[in-house]
């Protein structure tokens, strides 16, 4: 098997590589993306993105088709996962600012059509988990966002990204909230 779902898998004798890289070029090609100057990161770290009550008003349509694209390919691409539930947040009404956004992370994408998981054959399985949260989130609710992924051995095996159901007070607050959610998941992962 070499492509499935629109996954490309090359298998050799290190392991199995999964990456989505002609999908890629086709919604760059799609969005007339493909000539465009490819960006170092998938967000700017500054300024976090709000509301942009005040922002020009773009086709909704568009931008929903290309975060509808952007979340299929965070099935094998947890590098911009957390740009892209960040730009899922603004579909019912999204600004210049929030396209724009959403483009870098195309721009990113540029650079790096063919970045996937390796899985390899010669690595032991022992499970572990990362997760980390911001404090306060973005916009008027406050809730902070968390992330987390779960390896065997090196191998990427589970990730996510998520808004808090709460408001936290703290920042240990927000970091309990993160770490429970993720020991569950892995809890769940070693049953």
């Amino acid at each position: 098997m070499s492509f499935f779902l629109g996954l490309q898998i090359r298998q050799d004798s290190k392991g199995i590589l999964v990456h989505q890289g002609k999908y890629v070029d086709d919604i760059l090609a799609k969005f007339k993306l493909q000539d465009a100057k490819p960006a170092n990161t998938p967000i700017a770290e500054r300024p976090a993105m709000t509301e942009d009550l005040e922002g020009e008003a773009v086709d909704a349509t568009l931008y929903r088709s290309m975060i509808g694209s952007l979340m299929y390919l965070t099935a094998n691409r947890p590098d911009i996962m957390f740009a892209v539930c960040q730009c899922a947040r603004y579909q019912a009404a999204p600004k210049l600012s929030h396209l724009n956004a959403v483009q870098r992370i195309f721009r990113y994408l540029k650079g790096r059509p063919r970045l996937g998981l390796l899985y390899r054959k010669e690595y032991p399985f022992d499970l572990c988990a990362f997760s980390d949260s911001n404090f306060g989130g973005t916009g008027r609710d406050m809730k902070s966002t968390s992330a987390g992924c779960q390896f065997l051995g090196d191998r990427l095996i589970s990730w996510q990204c998520k808004k808090q159901q709460t408001v936290s007070l703290l920042t240990a607050e927000v970091e309990y909230v993160a770490a429970s959610a993720y020991c569950s998941q892995v809890i769940w992962i070693q049953h």
